[in-house]
């Protein structure tokens, strides 16, 4: 197809435009990402500076990612990092109900809750962190295999996630379910641990141990898994486009070569 130089030439920008995000992919995708996993974090600062209409959209639009319970998340400005149910409990009357609790995001006192639960945290922030880190050692690293990622990313954050999501399911918020109390890991390791360590959600506990461990590894493993596959097609996409930028100018702004030019 014959096109004018004016065309062709929008047409070549286009095409090293592609290029240079393909290229740079991995670069693009870091930065996006690295906005996407401190945004909720900009939430409770922006609550302390009294942004509240900017802050509630940033928890709106995470509740959908999050169930954002407040004895499974962090805290910011305030003197913990993280409270347990009947701390809140005594702050924040949410009627026994899920979506009443998830609603309380703290307050002057207490601080302001991070937008996402801790397991979120863990999860997209060890994701962002493995993307950086592949950067830095994409050269060097050995592929994952499928079954280490299973064993290392899916099997752990499986066990933990859906036994939580068992455990609401049943009992609730009345923080007497099986992984509220972990009367059975009291019972596996002979009760050799503090009370604070088996029962509750707060930071140092045992749930907030496995959330934090299940969750920076399912992020680490994952980007060890599946970045070498994407980098591999990209660079199939630059060899690809790099062949077509370099044929025959002639022939690109839609001139005929000139041996067949006056036929």
């Amino acid at each position: 197809m014959i096109v004018s130089d004016r065309t062709a030439k929008l047409i070549l920008t286009i095409d090293r435009f592609a290029l240079g995000l393909v290229r740079h992919w991995l670069f693009f995708v870091n930065v996006i990402f690295g906005v996407f996993v401190l945004a909720p974090f900009a939430a409770p600062i922006l609550m302390q500076v009294g942004a509240t209409s900017i802050a509630d959209a940033i928890y709106f639009i995470y509740s959908f990612l999050c169930h954002q319970l407040p004895q499974r998340s962090y805290f910011i400005f305030g003197p913990k990092l993280s409270y347990s149910l009947a701390e809140i409990e005594n702050v924040w009357h949410y009627g026994d109900s899920m979506l009443g609790l998830r609603q309380f995001i703290g307050n002057d006192a207490m601080g302001w809750k991070v937008a996402w639960s801790d397991r979120m945290v863990s999860m997209y922030g060890s994701l962002w962190v493995g993307g950086l880190l592949y950067a830095l050692l994409r050269k060097h690293l050995p592929r994952l295999s499928s079954i280490a990622w299973l064993v290392l990313a899916i099997v752990p954050m499986a066990l933990d996630g859906f036994s939580h999501m068992l455990n609401d399911l049943v009992a609730g918020v009345s923080g007497t379910g099986f992984r509220d109390t972990n009367a059975w890991l009291q019972f596996l390791t002979v009760n050799i641990f503090s009370a604070d360590f088996y029962a509750g959600d707060a930071l140092g506990s045992f749930n907030s141990l496995a959330r934090l461990v299940t969750g920076a590894l399912f992020g680490l493993a994952t980007i060890w898994f599946v970045y070498p596959f994407i980098d591999t097609a990209m660079h199939d996409v630059v060899r690809q486009a790099q062949s077509k930028l370099a044929s025959p100018r002639a022939i690109v702004l839609g001139r005929l070569p000139s041996h067949q030019e006056g036929k």
